[in-house]
This record gives C-alpha cells, structure tokens and sequence, in this order.
C-alpha cells in the first residue's frame, strides 16, 4: 500500500477480488517464464556455473526473501491503517448514537420524540451500512500483499526475457 493512502472501506468487493485473481494470475504466467528461464539456465551451467550464473542464482534466493519481507510490509502496513480507521470510525458512530439515544430519552414532546427516533433510526443505518463495508478490507489486504510479489514476479519475467 502506498504511503499516506488512506484507506477505503467503501471499495466494490468484487472488484477487488477480481483485481487480486487478476494479479494473481498474471503473477503466474511470469513465475512459469522466470523458472523455466532460471531452470535452463542451471541445465546448461552445469555443476559450476560461471559467475554471471552464479549471481543470478544466488539473486533467486536474496528476491523471494525480500518479496516476502516487502509483502509482509505491506500487510502491517495496511492493517495498522486499517486498525486507526477502524477505530476512529467506531468511537466517532458509538458517540453518534448515544447522542441520539440521549435526545430521545430527553424528548419533552411526542412530535420531539418521533423526531428523535428517525435520527436514531438514520444514526444505527449508518453504523450498520459501515460495518457491512468490514469484508472488503480483507480483499484489500490481499491486494496490498500481492502487490510486491507481482512486480518482483513481472519484472524478473521482463528482464529475464530480454536474454
């Protein structure tokens, strides 16, 4: 997840999983040209490989520990942002609500109190229309941890191919 990218609870879920299946697959498709690139590479290497070899074999190792550390990044990243937000949002629509429950108790007329039970009534919409956003947040963990195997993955296939 970028930096400062506050996050969107409001997100289409479909879209985000479709976009995480998406990724997923293309990530695929370029590990299977990156391995067969690398597993040609070591065929014909041999027991000593030279040393352009043996740095782009010793590069194999150093990337995916670094993919998954970036990915890990990422995901704690997200779910700290996530965590405030989520916070943040509860605290301020449990005071919205017991604001509404107050005026309610506190209606000195029957019209005041018919008033009052439409603002609690839109104030609990609200809050249930919030919560009903919650499962997209796991798509967009999925996403954020996604993103730097997928650009590790593409990029090695893009420079691989090159050769």
């Amino acid at each position: 997840m970028e930096r400062n990218k506050m996050l969107t609870l409001c997100t289409n879920p479909f879209s985000v999983w479709t976009d995480v299946a998406l990724k997923t697959c293309e990530m695929m498709v370029a590990s299977a040209e990156v391995i067969g690139h690398r597993t040609g590479r070591m065929a014909v290497a041999g027991p000593i490989p030279n040393a352009s070899d043996q740095r782009e074999f010793a590069l194999m190792g150093r990337e995916k520990i670094e993919a998954a550390a970036e990915s890990a990044r990422a995901m704690a990243e997200f779910v700290m942002t996530m965590n405030r937000q989520l916070g943040a949002q509860a605290f301020s629509q449990m005071l919205t609500g017991s604001t509404a429950m107050i005026s309610l108790a506190s209606s000195s007329s029957v019209g005041q109190s018919i008033e009052r039970q439409g603002e609690l009534v839109r104030t609990m919409t609200e809050s249930a229309i919030t919560a009903s956003q919650l499962p997209n947040s796991a798509g967009l963990l999925a996403q954020s941890a996604v993103k730097p195997i997928y650009s590790r993955t593409k990029a090695n296939a893009r420079r691989l191919g090159r050769r």
